[in-house]
């Protein structure tokens, strides 16, 4: 299963193509979340300008999650951006028979933003504050906290391993995932707005042990790791196209 996690922004093209091309142009599902900033026509537009033929948009909520129907005759699941709790509680809390289907039909998978950080096993969903050695830290703008106080990890549809941040040039969170990083061990990607981390069917993009892959970028901006070396020591390594 080919797995594409776009860090958000507008002008991304470049960063869609590949996730466009492993689906042969299409049919893709973009499961968007329902909600008083549904913009369809914007993830038309984005998937088909980056080559796409045929995009159905499906609105999501709580009360009409994803069906397994809804991925009938698809090549590729697009997951949009929104706001990333709820975006999780709709496609991860509120059932996953989708995804089986496109784990079982070897799917290619898109993540855009919230897409993105939900593909995780372990999703970093907001926050801007932590607690590290007894003190309270600001990791981020609060404006930009996904609507929530402390820094929160959660299930996720774990697609991938590791820690998802997004918009990290811009939002600045690379901070934020270095604290997430820290406090669980697990190794983490922040991804820059209009790039792509893309990922092959076999191989995780990960620099160190068995299996070690070099991860594959697309798009003007760069995918950064982070791993922890020590109980407050993380090394940062920036990949680009």
């Amino acid at each position: 299963m080919e797995i594409f996690l776009i860090g958000g922004g507008r002008a991304a093209r470049a960063a869609h193509e590949p996730f466009v091309r492993a689906c042969g142009g299409g049919p893709i599902v973009v499961f968007a979340l329902d909600d008083d900033d549904l913009d369809i026509a914007r993830w038309e537009t984005t998937l088909k300008d980056a080559g796409a033929t045929e995009v159905t948009v499906v609105p999501v909520s709580s009360t009409r999650p994803p069906r397994p129907a809804d991925l009938t005759d698809a090549a590729g699941v697009y997951v949009a951006g929104g706001l990333t709790p709820e975006y999780r509680d709709v496609l991860v809390d509120a059932g996953t028979d989708w995804l089986d289907v496109a784990r079982a039909n070897d799917l290619p998978y898109c993540g855009f933003s919230a897409g993105a950080a939900i593909a995780a096993e372990q999703a970093l969903v907001g926050g801007w504050q932590t607690t590290y050695n007894d003190q309270t830290l600001d990791v981020c703008d609060p404006d930009l906290a996904e609507d929530l106080d402390h820094l929160t990890i959660l299930p996720g549809l774990a697609l991938v391993p590791f820690i998802v941040d997004i918009h990290a040039a811009q939002w600045g969170t690379l901070y934020r995932l270095t604290h997430a990083v820290l406090a669980t061990g697990r190794e983490g990607w922040a991804i820059d707005e209009n790039t792509v981390l893309a990922l092959s069917s076999n191989t995780t993009p990960t620099l160190h042990g068995p299996g070690a892959a070099t991860p594959t970028v697309h798009g003007p901006g760069a995918a950064t790791h982070i791993r922890r070396t020590g109980p407050s020591s993380t090394t940062i390594t920036v990949f680009t196209a």
